[in-house]
């Protein structure tokens, strides 16, 4: 019953292999330094991407990309078929139309039950002026309505 945002987070492989899911556990450390954390099951296919990996990029998504969240969500589908992306400065993709966008560096990584909790010091970041963000919760998808 706790209101998040929705995140896709992002990396590439040193084959070059694209990796990416949705994700609502981010949240800010520390502003010095610039510090995010996430974390992923254990159990998760892209797991040893995202553990070997120095770089990902953590994609905040605005209100009019829910189909993105929900594809990136999804076991077996094609993530990447027709996801328009750029590359950010360390490899990572960076979703075109996200709300934000922070490139990490793979900092810290601790095991704490059946998850992996990621600390990424932020090297860039961007936004997008005017962007609502896509909502998640009680097991649904919302976006922001003024109060």
């Amino acid at each position: 019953m706790f209101a998040t945002g929705v995140t896709i987070v992002t990396a590439r492989t040193p084959e070059g292999v694209l990796v990416g899911l949705t994700a609502n556990s981010f949240n800010s450390v520390s502003l010095d330094p610039p510090l995010v954390l996430w974390s992923l099951a254990r159990t998760a296919t892209s797991m040893a991407a995202f553990r070997a990996g120095s770089h990902y990029a953590v994609n905040v998504l605005a209100a009019d990309q829910m189909a993105l969240a929900e594809r990136f969500a999804s076991r077996g589908a094609e993530r990447w078929a027709g996801t328009d992306f750029t590359e950010g400065a360390s490899g990572a993709p960076l979703l075109a139309g996200a709300a934000a966008v922070f490139e990490c560096f793979n900092r810290s990584r601790y095991e704490e039950g059946d998850h992996t909790i990621f600390v990424g010091e932020v090297e860039a970041c961007s936004h997008r002026p005017g962007a609502s963000p896509l909502l998640f919760h009680g097991g649904r998808f919302y976006t922001e309505h003024p109060l």
